[in-house]
């Protein structure tokens, strides 16, 4: 079950790219828990995911003997919600268009891809909490640049 979640639903073995992959199921996903739910739904769903990642990837670490292989993605699904709540909230209010959706993803999976400051520093732990924690500043990060984009744009 640990390998089944991890890897969210096998996503993880989608290749190329199997972070990028995970990062495009979860924005998806977000969007219609946004939609359909609410964003409430969202963060709940955000801290649940977080939880069991940190579990799951424990589990799969201690049983392979791998830190962070590719196909583990629940950490990309958890810092790419995080880089869209701040849409899911505003959306209510102002309406925010798709772009900034895919704005999020592009900007998340650079910051993720690229591990600048702290997300290189969380990354190079080697802890399954690292592994969490490095894509939840990524996504934090995102959050912040994406906040900007609409104060600024709008």
């Amino acid at each position: 079950m640990s390998h089944l979640l991890s890897t969210f639903f096998y996503v993880g073995y989608l290749r190329p790219a199997p972070g990028t992959w995970g990062s495009l199921v979860a924005l998806i996903m977000a969007y219609i828990i946004a939609r359909y739910t609410g964003y409430l739904a969202l963060a709940f769903a955000i801290l649940l995911v977080f939880a069991i990642g940190w579990i799951t990837i424990t589990l799969q670490a201690s049983r392979t003997g791998r830190h962070d292989p590719t196909e583990i993605v629940i950490d990309e699904v958890v810092g790419q919600w995080i880089s869209v709540l701040p849409l899911a909230i505003w959306q209510i209010s102002y309406g925010v268009p798709l772009f900034y959706w895919f704005l999020a993803f592009v900007i998340f999976r650079i910051l993720d891809i690229k591990k600048p400051s702290l997300i290189g520093w969380a990354d190079r732990k080697n802890t399954p909490l690292s592994v969490m924690l490095d894509d939840v500043i990524a996504g934090l990060a995102t959050a912040v640049i994406i906040c900007l984009a609409i104060l600024i744009i709008k």
